[in-house]
């Protein structure tokens, strides 16, 4: 972290493309994250259901309780996945102002 004796890292956007360029930047990489997150607050909703037992949202493609939590293990894993892409493509796109 600077200190607040030091210059500041980036210099202050003074053109309006540049600031529109940033803004659309910033509001890309902010709505994959609320994507990745809504997505992770519905399986953690899904998860919590299915462990009380009252639905059996599964229940069409499996039919034992081990196969049930193995399709939403898959769910888990794909959202994982895109997750690390998600944030792979935020730092992998450098903001060069």
């Amino acid at each position: 972290m600077s200190s607040p004796d030091e210059e500041p890292t980036e210099n202050p956007t003074t053109e309006r493309n540049e600031a529109e360029r940033e803004g659309k930047w910033m509001g890309r990489n902010w709505l994959g994250i609320a994507a990745v997150s809504i997505f992770g607050l519905l399986l953690l909703a899904l998860g919590l259901l299915q462990a009380s037992g009252l639905v059996d949202v599964f229940a069409p493609i499996a039919e034992t309780q081990t196969q049930q939590w193995a399709a939403f293990a898959v769910l888990v894993l794909l959202w994982i996945g895109l997750a690390g892409w998600s944030w792979s493509g935020i730092k992998n796109s450098s903001w060069e102002g």
